[in-house]
């Protein structure tokens, strides 16, 4: 029982990261190189792991369950309950929006052999994601567990039929004009916090287990990462998609529907989270929660206001940078206010947040400098 539930839980936070992510790594690295973007995913982890234990003991120095704007409010103020909403919000708005528009395009490419149906393959996955949330955190349960053991069967079975197909020389080119580029797209892959304070939920009175869940459901996807990058990038070079499970055949875009779906059943859950239990305003999920996400596809297809990189890059730089910060001051404070004695505690100064806040200031600029650059090309 305790087996079943600790890897449900670390499931949990792993099937919240292998999202959309993971299906643009390839086309990054392709730009920037093989190694800088490994670079960046094992550099990043780090980062996140860190920032994910730090998240971990906050939900576990608090008595009452919140979602991460929750613990915003009670370590921070109203001020840190603002920019952690606004912060959240868009990074899970860019998710979902990519999600939507890498399914419709999967989903089009497995059934039909071409894009032509990608809207209405998006609608009916969509569709298909408000029944799965009717079923709440059992659902979670059920389908993370199940979700994260399928996408990691078919990248391994990717890597087998791709194998002869890899070219060294594809992984060995550098270009030192995009060093920075990955940053965006490999932080997104990366994000997975608001699924932190689910995991505190879903280990009720096994708290002592939430540590090393934390742990193998942050370094589980960066493994994956790396085989997945390494097949796509060495089969296709730089010919890989954006969405890289698109770049070949009819039945490799099975990985890109089962990745975003389960990431986005989470994602799904966790703003409904933020409704129900810190904004108090349940009434209010359908609209935010389901119908949001359905209309700002409809309105980006419609006027094609940007493309599948752009999006979860944005959201990568513009969500997990400020959330970072918020989170570890968060935690800061949460040492000093907390009202339960956690069941583990990880360091932190004034320095290392200086030095953490410093790194992801820089990752925004740089980002904001890509754009400009798009922009006057």
């Amino acid at each position: 029982m305790v087996n079943k539930r600790f890897w449900a839980t670390a499931f949990t936070l792993s099937g919240t990261m292998i999202g959309a992510g993971i299906l643009g790594l390839p086309y990054v690295f392709s730009k920037s190189g093989f190694l800088v973007g490994i670079f960046w995913v094992f550099f990043l982890g780090l980062i996140t792991l860190y920032v994910n234990l730090c998240l971990g003991e906050i939900t576990l120095r608090t008595k009452e369950p919140h979602q991460i704007p929750g613990y915003a409010e009670l370590y921070l103020g109203k001020w840190g309950k603002k920019f952690m909403i606004f912060a959240m919000f868009f990074g899970i708005y860019a998710a979902l929006l990519a999600y939507l528009i890498g399914e419709g395009q999967s989903l089009s490419k497995l059934f039909t052999g071409g894009f032509n149906y990608s809207i209405h393959f998006a609608i009916a996955f969509w569709f298909v994601m408000i029944l799965f949330l009717r079923d709440g955190i059992d659902g979670l349960k059920k389908f993370e567990s199940r979700g994260v053991v399928l996408v990691t069967a078919i990248i391994f079975f990717t890597l087998l039929f791709f194998s002869k197909n890899i070219d060294a020389s594809n992984l060995t080119t550098y270009d030192s004009s995009f060093l920075f580029y990955p940053f965006g797209v490999v932080l997104f892959a990366l994000l997975g916090f608001s699924s932190v304070p689910e995991m505190r939920i879903e280990i009720m009175k096994k708290e002592s287990l939430l540590r090393k869940a934390i742990i193998v459901g942050t370094i589980f996807p960066l493994i994956l990462y790396l085989i997945f990058t390494f097949t796509f990038l060495g089969a296709f070079g730089r010919n890989v998609s954006q969405v890289a499970t698109l770049s070949f055949g009819n039945f490799v875009p099975v990985l890109g529907v089962f990745t975003m779906f389960a990431s986005y059943f989470v994602l799904s859950f966790s703003l409904n989270s933020v409704f129900e239990f810190d904004l108090k305003r349940k009434d209010y999920s359908f609209t935010f929660v389901s119908l949001a996400p359905l209309l700002l596809y409809l309105i980006v297809q419609l006027f094609n206001l940007a493309d599948f990189v752009n999006i979860i890059a944005a959201g990568g730089v513009v969500s997990g940078g400020l959330m970072i910060i918020l989170i570890l001051l968060m935690q800061m404070k949460a040492k000093k206010k907390g009202d339960r004695k956690p069941e583990f505690s990880i360091p932190m100064n004034w320095i290392l947040f200086g030095i953490l806040a410093l790194i992801f200031a820089l990752g925004m600029m740089s980002e904001a400098y890509n754009y400009f650059v798009l922009l006057n090309s």
